[in-house]
């Protein structure tokens, strides 16, 4: 099998968000959720997203996964490697953004590698080397609050310094429109003089194609959610139809909701879902170790009636109080750990249609219930995280990032999948 495409995403929810936007340009790509997982692919998958939690684990472990991942998607043929982080660049002084393209520099061979975490789509653009969201310096934005890796700098070249060994330059917007073949001559006089790693300029679509251009047969790139739809745009026929996988196979049953992330757009949504539906609002400082069975007690009641929602997630304050109490990192590893065995509750009482709030919370639900590959959806008003698992039975999901979705998001969302349902006993009376 030969990939056009394997993507490496330091989170589950941007993984399946880059498999959508893949998706809606017509490419058939799956989501993994393990380099071993690889083995199992569908031969007709253009592309792959390998979705881990890279994000926050130390550095040298980021190193090594991300390496056994390359690794795997060479074994296979991957035409391009691309490592795919937020396109707010969430990371930390240690790493893993910088740390992860130089291991796959080692892997591959390559002697370039860009940072292109624009996506205009979304009002997040880059220009001389540093990061806008919306009109705000992402240092200026909310995401200088960021709980767990506050943005404080704009700079990029400025955070990855002290996450890399390797220089890091700027390929700007000025070079940019030089045209593709004064770009690349810029970019191989800088490799000569000893820098191979750039942040990269985008404000809008049009710089985004031009970067596709310049980069298509670079054995690696990392950047956001944007650039990989704009590098099959490089691959694909002119004519070629896009993609519209609005629709899932069916998973009938129970229906819930579980929510970890702590940002505003998720704290507006679990308040607006219990406004209809009941809501286990799991107190991290509070609950001891019978919370488990209190959910199983709770859920065995509620589940049957209509949907329900377990949530950790907490305003500010909230969050304070419970990193004060548990730490920080400890926190964040009990609402996971409650989170993912909340999931396996729920299933085992029937529960087969089912959103996820917050990347990680995603990441650590795909574990419990020990889900290996998942078919994705087009990208559309879900935001890309529409999938379907096979195993460990039928499925269906939505996954999220925090920060997206209107305050009604969780309700329209179990909508979606319950349409896949009606469509089939539409199908079945005809």
């Amino acid at each position: 099998m030969a990939l056009e495409l394997g993507v490496i995403a330091d989170d589950l929810t941007g993984g399946m968000m880059v498999a959508s936007l893949l998706e809606r340009e017509g490419v058939r790509c799956p989501l993994v959720t393990s380099a071993e997982a690889l083995g199992d692919l569908d031969a007709e998958a253009d592309a792959v997203v390998v979705g881990k939690k890279l994000r926050l684990i130390p550095a040298a472990d980021a190193r090594n996964e991300v390496s056994a991942i390359g690794r795997a998607l060479k074994a296979i043929d991957a035409k391009r490697i691309y490592y795919k982080y937020c396109a707010t660049f969430d990371c930390t002084d240690e790493g893993n953004i910088g740390p992860a393209a130089e291991a796959l520099l080692a892997v591959t061979g390559g002697d370039r590698v860009i940072f292109a975490p624009a996506f205009p789509e979304y009002s997040v653009t880059v220009f001389q080397g540093r990061l806008f969201v919306g009109d705000k310096l992402l240092s200026e934005s909310f995401k200088q609050y960021d709980p767990v890796t506050p943005m404080t700098n704009a700079n990029l070249v400025q955070v990855l310094k002290p996450q890399m060994t390797e220089p890091v330059g700027v390929i700007s917007h000025r070079v940019l429109h030089r045209g593709l073949a004064a770009a690349r001559d810029y970019v191989d006089a800088q490799i000569a003089s000893g820098t191979r790693a750039f942040v990269i300029d985008s404000v809008d679509d049009d710089d985004v194609t031009r970067v596709a251009e310049l980069v298509d047969d670079w054995a690696v790139t990392t950047g956001g959610d944007a650039l990989p739809g704009f590098l099959a745009r490089q691959w694909l026929p002119a004519d070629h139809p896009p993609g519209d996988r609005t629709v899932l196979p069916a998973a009938p049953g129970h229906e819930a909701v579980i929510a970890g992330s702590c940002a505003p757009p998720t704290l507006r949504q679990v308040d607006d879902f219990e406004t209809r539906h009941p809501v286990f609002r799991i107190d991290l400082v509070e609950s001891g170790d019978g919370v488990l069975d209190e959910i199983r007690s709770w859920a065995a009641e509620h589940v049957p009636r209509g949907p329900v929602a377990v949530s950790t997630s907490a305003d500010v304050a909230g969050v304070e109080r419970a990193q004060n109490a548990l730490g920080r990192d400890e926190a964040a590893a009990r609402a996971d750990r409650l989170l993912g065995e909340a999931a396996k509750i729920l299933y085992e009482l029937g529960v087969r249609k089912l959103v996820v709030a917050g990347g990680e919370t995603s990441g650590q639900v795909f574990g419990a219930l020990g889900i290996r590959q998942v078919e994705v959806g087009s990208f559309d008003d879900l935001s890309g995280g529409y999938c379907f698992s096979h195993a460990p039975g039928p499925l269906a999901m939505v996954v999220k990032a925090g920060g997206l979705g209107n305050a009604t998001f969780f309700e329209y969302a179990l909508e979606r999948m319950r349409r896949s349902e009606q469509r089939t006993e539409a199908d079945n009376e005809r």
